[in-house]
């Protein structure tokens, strides 16, 4: 498809100052080998490396949880607490999707369905540039309302100091144990499990380059959300849009980090220059223009598209993880497209409240995996298991029968057998091989 830019993206390239990157996969194995031979011994070596944080235990008490929560402000408290009821509902809508069932399929022959939960879940929150304590609601809270009996939330320190909203909002939202630990040695001590951290089955939450490669190789041990990347927003807008609005959702996102792309997709050119014009004078005020100014500078784009339809498919093309539509008739899209981890309607609505309060989970796919997913749900936490029981004996004999033909027709004898001996036992079928 043939695509006309107003502005087009200009990745950095790798320069002599950085002719040997670091080796993110090598130096992630080499922690999980460690803490996997050596334990809390090595997660503290790596604690210290990393994020100069060593405490007498990595894990909070319940006396410290109360004392850190009782110094947070009431409105931020409030707000958390409002916050995760939006999370709450929604996921408790959610898991009433999703039902339990048994079929009798013929006479005597039932098929069931159950959706029972992870037994463990560890959480991870991060704190590195920001304290994402949206990221506890999302993952805890979620969790907790699938049913997980032990969620595990990991949380770095941040400049040296716990962060303490985000631990409320880990003890709020319902998590069982709380360490302040950050980074790879979070994740493999979650994943592994070490002499005061108890292995989980699931891992949850987003993280840095080095946090989604850690996933990435524990992945089978355990199993994870998302391999999540940098945070993505396309926009789509018609010549109704307000460029100004444009400009403020787009840099909203391009602050997450200096990787984070921006694009935006519209059938009017004034819409698109007055955008760029707008993105460039707010970062003159934006307080986080150090990074949104290199991710739009680097990675934002705004592409023409000669009316809607074109622009909906230019955007499943992208498929991003959010992605806005700014138009005269936005629920449109939900028609139109197919590939997005998340749809916000009208300019009501912005990627932000996702992010932060509106309920709907922020843990969503990135580098064109909505192609083949969705976002983090209710439903990851379960695991959607089959049952079965032949109640009458003819039933069972004519399933023997058709068994036994259907194994042998891929030279499966030992499959056919099983089969040929409920034929014998409830129908009489005759076969040599039986002799009690």
């Amino acid at each position: 498809m043939t695509r006309t830019y107003l502005k087009k993206a200009t990745p950095v390239t790798a320069t002599a100052t950085t002719s040997s990157p670091v080796d993110v996969p090598a130096i992630v194995r080499s922690v999980i080998d460690d803490i996997r031979r050596d334990g809390d011994a090595a997660v503290r070596t790596y604690s210290v490396k990393f994020d100069k944080w060593s405490p007498a235990s990595f894990k909070l008490s319940a006396a410290e949880i109360d004392d850190i929560v009782a110094t947070v402000p009431q409105q931020t408290l409030n707000d958390i607490r409002t916050v995760q009821a939006n999370v709450r509902r929604f996921a408790e809508a959610q898991r009433e999707s999703l039902k339990d069932f048994e079929i009798e399929t013929s006479p005597g022959v039932f098929l069931g369905q159950r959706n029972n939960p992870v037994q463990s879940v560890g959480a991870y929150v991060p704190g590195g540039r920001y304290p994402l304590l949206a990221s506890a609601h999302m993952t805890v809270v979620t969790a907790k309302v699938a049913g997980v009996p032990h969620v595990v939330g990991c949380t770095p320190p941040i400049r040296g100091e716990i962060p303490k909203a985000t631990v409320a909002a880990l003890h709020l939202a319902g998590a069982d144990e709380i360490f302040i630990l950050g980074g790879v040695q979070a994740v493999a001590a979650m994943a592994v499990g070490t002499q005061t951290m108890r292995k989980v089955d699931f891992l949850a939450g987003p993280g840095n380059a080095f946090v989604a490669e850690a996933k990435r190789q524990l992945f089978g041990e355990v199993g994870i959300d998302l391999f999540a990347g940098p945070t993505e927003v396309l926009i789509v807008a018609d010549d109704k849009a307000d460029p100004f609005v444009v400009a403020t959702d787009l840099l909203s996102q391009a602050e997450h980090g200096p990787d984070s792309p921006a694009v935006l997709i519209t059938t009017s050119e004034d819409v698109g220059l007055k955008t760029m014009a707008y993105c460039d004078e707010q970062l003159k005020t934006l307080c986080t223009a150090d990074i949104a100014g290199v991710s739009w500078g680097n990675l934002g784009e705004v592409v023409l598209a000669k009316d809607l339809d074109e622009a909906y498919r230019i955007a499943d093309e992208y498929a991003f993880e959010h992605v806005q539509i700014l138009t005269e008739n936005p629920r449109e899209a939900l028609d139109k497209m197919s590939h997005y981890g998340a749809l916000f309607l009208g300019a009501q609505t912005c990627v932000s409240y996702g992010d932060k309060c509106i309920g709907t989970n922020h843990v969503l796919p990135t580098r064109g995996a909505a192609r083949y997913t969705g976002g983090l749900w209710v439903g990851k936490f379960l695991r959607t298991v089959t049952y079965q029981e032949v109640r009458n004996a003819e039933a069972s004999g004519e399933l023997g029968r058709l068994c036994g033909r259907a194994a042998r027709a891929e030279l499966f004898e030992g499959h056919a057998r099983s089969g040929d001996l409920r034929a014998h036992d409830h129908l009489g079928d005759d076969h040599d091989w039986i002799k009690r």
